[in-house]
């Protein structure tokens, strides 16, 4: 099968990666930070060198930022319901994930929706700015979107909020190892990756780099540290690491990033050019697009439709054909209603760096044959 589903997840994996988590699987077989043998210390070894890398590829200050969570969506809560407190006021956008809106519907919070410009980032900025209030603690935003591939901006965004005094976080599942992210230069306080996405990782492994204050925690238990005590140590990165961390996948992280920084020149510029190659094939046919990858601004993330038919059919129709996309609202509901697909939802096209256009072709001839007599 063709593997176009890679805003999901990377669907092929580099040889490198595969064998870092071989060899963990084989020579890291003890628990990181519980015990005092030398296969425990260096196990422990191995996630502090990836905590080292992850800080320096992203920008942050120091191994204690680095935090390793059972995925993205976890991180985001971390970051949502660990730092806001009744009475706060936080700016989203109009393309969150479910991720975001989720946890935020649970909480005493109040939140104010920012409209992103699919076409001018200085409308987006000025959005944001009337969307905050006096008591405004963080804007919460995605780098791009899983929906449209729109990437919003960032480093404008960030330097508004530290002129203000505003904490500023990151949904980067769609971003990070796919566009330049460095938090000191953005300005970012608080950074979410799918470790499995953009870093070519296994699945199971979220990473929050957290530059500003955690309050509070999620969930509490052993962390190797102050056993003797009851109460959850309250620093970095102990206080959200409860138990065992997946060190197998944890291990593909130096792995991943080596892969990305070896060919940083040319994995976005690939995958756009795929996206822009599927687009402008299909253009005059009767497919719907929501989003021109031609222009400035776009993640490798493609939604479109077919006249006649509905996104699930659409992909059904693929999938028997041998290719792989997602059908349907993608668990993010307000970018389908900013632009008119929230009952019949989309069919997301996402290549990664390992496919070919070649394979865009195929697809593109299948689509082609999705007509209704």
């Amino acid at each position: 099968m063709i593997y176009f589903d890679n805003a999901a997840t990377t669907g092929h994996k580099p040889q490198s990666v595969l064998g870092a988590v071989n060899y963990a699987l084989k020579n890291l077989c003890a628990n990181p930070g519980r015990s005092g043998h030398s296969l425990s210390q260096k196990a422990a070894m191995t996630v502090f060198e990836v905590r080292q890398k992850t800080s320096d590829f992203f920008g942050s200050n120091g191994v204690e930022t680095v935090v390793f969570t059972p995925n993205c969506t976890a991180s985001i809560n971390y970051v949502l319901k660990g730092v806001l407190s009744a009475g706060d006021h936080i700016v989203i956008s109009d393309l969150e994930h479910n991720a975001v809106m989720r946890p935020l519907k649970t909480m005493n919070i109040d939140f104010t929706i920012a409209n992103v410009s699919l076409t001018d980032d200085e409308e987006t900025l000025r959005n944001f700015k009337k969307a905050t209030k006096p008591n405004t603690k963080m804007i919460f935003c995605t780098a791009a979107s899983n929906v449209l591939g729109k990437i919003l901006p960032i480093k404008k965004i960030g330097e508004f909020c530290k002129q203000k005094g505003i904490l500023f976080g990151l949904d980067a599942a769609q971003g990070a190892g796919v566009i330049p992210i460095n938090m000191k230069d953005m300005k970012v306080d608080y950074l979410c990756i799918a470790a499995h996405k953009g870093l070519y990782c296994p699945m199971g492994l979220g990473i929050l780099i957290a530059r500003g204050p955690i309050k509070r925690t999620i969930i509490e238990g052993g962390t190797g540290t102050d056993s003797v005590q009851f109460i959850q140590p309250d620093t970095l990165p102990e206080m959200l690491e409860s138990g065992t961390v997946n060190l197998p996948a944890i291990a593909s992280v130096n792995a991943g990033i080596d892969f990305v920084r070896k060919h940083w020149n040319c994995i976005l510029k690939h995958e756009n050019n795929l996206t822009k190659k599927l687009y402008n094939t299909l253009q005059g046919s009767n497919v719907i697009f929501y989003t021109n990858p031609n222009n400035d601004g776009y993640a490798p993330v493609l939604s479109f439709n077919v006249e006649g038919f509905s996104s699930e059919e659409i992909a059904d129709f693929l999938s028997k054909k041998g290719f792989a996309l997602r059908s349907g609202l993608h668990c993010a509901p307000t970018a389908h209603k900013k632009i008119g697909t929230l009952k019949q939802g989309t069919v997301r096209f996402s290549p990664s760096v390992f496919n070919t256009p070649y394979e865009v072709d195929l697809l593109a001839q299948q689509i082609k044959k999705l007509k209704k007599y």
